[in-house]
């Protein structure tokens, strides 16, 4: 368990170091671009020779700067996000050469407008729904727009054979990543839910890829050689709970925190940094243009409408992963997300049988009495 413990720490430790190697980057030219969500395709932007990083804001401290430009009743991720890049306290936005926006939400859309004030920002126009050929099609014109622009910022030619090797490579990312937090499929679980999200969300800044997933599989193969060798303790079952909705990480890694504190276990993340990118591969046998297009527009967001592939999704991970319950957790005035948890709750508890949890959180520590005591009774009832 102790080496198991240190090479989780290692990988989580991973983001401290990445400001310095985002420096030795830039100084040996390397073009950084960095993105607001999942909808950007990495695969392009590893194509162009160019180094993606994550520039989502999940903190409270720079809220009350980007207040002085946006409303207060905003998601406090976009008032994050604008808020870092705006005060020049993101290394990550600093270093950028390129910004790549999403029309996901309106509150976005509106911010990439002032952030184009600051810094060359790239939008994306994404579709508002996903289920029609035209879709598809504009869709794809908005990758190959991007990839123009990728070409005409840092003078190259994206050639078809450095994208398809590029989707390989991403693949292969999304596999071995999959290979660590499926084994939480197991029953118990062999690692906990918050060494699987420290894990996820501290090496998403390891610009090495090679090497960082060498760690991961070697961790992979670790714990299951220690539950082989009967090394890991399997504790007593206890309630099996997936999370769901807005992305987790920062200030909201509270709800973590208190579900395992409660007595739960987090078996899976359907979050943006979880499955829900992660568990659907870019086919290599087509067109590679064509299969970034299918793959993206198919991403379970909530701005989509219909948004039927979330709980497809969501159905078979909570079969594949015998959650007990199912906790959405849902950022202040993300209005996609909470119009969708009708949905999710009826999934949950008509379809599925099991328990449903609505939170609706920020970034500030004020809620943790109120969501101790709402998790530790839902856990309870579980129980």
């Amino acid at each position: 368990m102790q080496q198991i413990d240190s090479m989780i720490q290692a990988l989580a430790k991973t983001r401290e170091s990445a400001i310095a190697d985002l420096q030795q980057l830039k100084d040996a030219g390397t073009k950084i671009v960095g993105a607001y969500c999942l909808f950007a395709p990495t695969e392009l932007i590893l194509a162009a020779g160019a180094v993606p990083v994550s520039l989502c804001g999940m903190t409270a401290e720079p809220i009350a700067h980007a207040e002085k430009h946006l409303p207060r009743n905003l998601c406090p991720l976009i008032k994050s996000s604008y808020g870092y890049a705006v005060t020049g306290t993101c290394p990550y936005f600093y270093y950028s050469d390129l910004i790549i926006g999403e029309t996901t939400c309106d509150g976005k859309k509106k911010m990439f407008e002032l952030l184009d004030k600051i810094a060359p920002v790239h939008v994306m126009r994404l579709p508002q729904a996903h289920d029609m050929e035209e879709d598809l099609q504009a869709w794809k014109q908005e990758i190959i727009r991007l990839k123009d622009r990728l070409e005409q910022e840092f003078g190259l030619t994206i050639t078809d054979e450095a994208l398809r090797q590029a989707i390989r490579d991403k693949n292969e990312d999304r596999r071995v990543y999959r290979d660590l937090y499926s084994l939480s499929k197991r029953v118990p679980p062999l690692l906990r839910g918050s060494q699987v999200h420290r894990v996820l969300h501290g090496s998403g800044y390891a610009f090495d890829k090679a090497a960082q997933l060498d760690k991961i599989r070697a961790l992979t193969d670790e714990v299951k050689n220690a539950a082989a060798r009967e090394k890991i303790t399997m504790t007593a079952e206890k309630p099996r709970i997936l999370i769901t909705g807005c992305p987790i990480g920062g200030a909201t890694e509270k709800i973590i925190t208190i579900i395992e504190e409660s007595g739960g276990e987090i078996v899976c993340f359907e979050n943006c940094g979880g499955a829900k990118d992660r568990e659907f591969p870019v086919d290599e046998t087509i067109d590679p243009y064509d299969a970034l297009a299918r793959k993206y527009i198919n991403l379970a967001c909530s701005c989509m409408s219909p948004n039927n592939v979330r709980i497809e999704l969501l159905a078979r991970l909570i079969d594949e992963y015998s959650a007990h319950g199912v906790i959405d957790v849902v950022l202040h005035a993300c209005h996609t997300y909470n119009m969708e948890t009708w949905r999710v709750k009826e999934l949950a508890q008509k379809d599925k049988g099991i328990g449903y949890l609505h939170l609706e959180t920020d970034y500030s520590p004020g809620d943790e009495g109120q969501l101790r005591t709402r998790i530790s009774a839902f856990i309870e009832m579980l129980s």
